[in-house]
């Protein structure tokens, strides 16, 4: 295991009705007025709103509410988020969602401190300062409700970029899997996929390290697996939410790549394409990139995928594990091939200059060039 500092500031309040408490959470924080963010009607239908706004009003917080939050949050809302949060003098953003919410939140909090556009940040600005961000969790799988990323897709130019700053790390996170319950059944399956896709990328991609990491990745993916499966069949199954929800959090919240070394995240890098052009969801993008990568990369580190094959699905050999986690993609139902969401095989060189240019933002560019990534690609048709 190498050298490493781990820091992470979010509180998690984890439980049944704790969204309740959000209120009293912002007024021990010394918050006053908050933008109160969230995606579409879904949260008022559901009664959640209320619950919300009836936690603000009794802690005596004031909220400026902005809704429309779309599915891969788009830049052209973040903005008048901004202009809204600069105008209203709000002191935190409180985003009430999925990761598509808490992302957008984030962006929002960076942009309201700032003297220029928000979209400079997502492509190379370093973040000085962002309002502080609260959150609470309706769908469990991207694990943004307790790390410092957030990703925001450019309309105009079809990116699909990301900022990663300590100051976006939310203050305090709510996680009550009972909210999780009411997620449709492909959203629970595109989730499952994100929470694996967060741990695979480090596992395999990264510098030799250390058993425990590894074992730490394993247990996930297997218990992702596992409560994806009751989730399936029993939606309303509780215990099976709330394993899977902590789990999507461990995922990506950096205790899973502590001590490890050169690492990268090449399978993002290639669905942000997918689903900045195609406005598909990120984890059925993810559900079709990451089979193929798999076959394209394990010759670089045989051994690696061979413990995968074993550890997580008792199978020997790699090609064994990577047809064990493409089979259990399409028995949940998650696309594995482009053609299942209708992006043509002719399109493949687009996507894959595309992508060439977030390779290059994220200095993976040497080794997943244009002609390298439509390889990979071409192994998903």
């Amino acid at each position: 295991m190498f050298d490493f500092v781990f820091h992470n500031p979010t509180k998690i309040v984890f439980g049944r009705r704790q969204e309740e408490t959000i209120g009293e959470e912002l007024k021990n924080a010394g918050m006053r007025r908050v933008l109160f963010i969230y995606g579409r009607n879904s949260i008022k239908r559901s009664g959640l709103f209320d619950r919300i706004t009836a936690s603000l009003d009794r802690s005596g917080i004031s909220y400026v509410e902005y809704g429309g939050v779309v599915s891969n949050p788009v830049l052209s809302h973040t903005r008048q988020g901004v202009e809204l949060a600069r105008r209203e003098g709000v002191e935190a953003v409180l985003a009430v969602g999925g990761g598509s919410v808490l992302d957008e939140g984030k962006a929002i909090a960076v942009g309201a401190l700032a003297d220029d556009d928000v979209w400079n940040y997502f492509t190379g600005k370093e973040v000085a300062g962002a309002l502080p961000v609260f959150t609470v969790l309706t769908l469990a799988a991207t694990g943004s409700e307790m790390n410092g990323n957030a990703v925001v897709t450019n309309e105009e130019t079809r990116q699909k970029y990301n900022i990663g700053s300590p100051h976006v790390y939310p203050r305090v996170s709510i996680l009550n899997p009972e909210l999780t319950i009411s997620v449709p059944r492909d959203y629970s399956a595109y989730g499952a996929v994100d929470a694996i896709a967060h741990v695979i990328e480090g596992y395999f991609t990264r510098q030799a390290g250390s058993h425990l990491q590894d074992r730490l990745v394993e247990g996930i993916i297997k218990t992702v697996i596992e409560t994806s499966n009751v989730i399936m069949r029993e939606p309303d199954n509780y215990p099976a939410r709330a394993e899977f929800m902590w789990a999507a959090t461990l995922a990506l919240n950096g205790l899973t790549t502590a001590g490890l070394r050169e690492y990268s995240f090449p399978n993002h890098m290639i669905e942000h394409s997918l689903s900045a052009i195609y406005n598909i969801a990120h984890g059925a993008g993810l559900a079709i990139v990451m089979p193929a990568w798999m076959k394209w990369y394990s010759a670089r580190a045989p051994e690696r995928f061979a413990r995968f094959a074993r550890e997580v699905f008792g199978r020997e050999g790699a090609a064994a594990g990577i047809s064990a986690l493409e089979e259990w993609f399409a028995a949940i139902d998650a696309p594995v091939r482009l053609g299942e969401v209708n992006i043509p095989a002719g399109d493949i060189d687009m996507i894959a200059a595309n992508a060439a240019a977030l390779a290059s933002k994220w200095g993976i560019g040497d080794l997943y060039r244009r002609e390298v990534i439509a390889e990979i690609l071409q192994l998903a048709v």
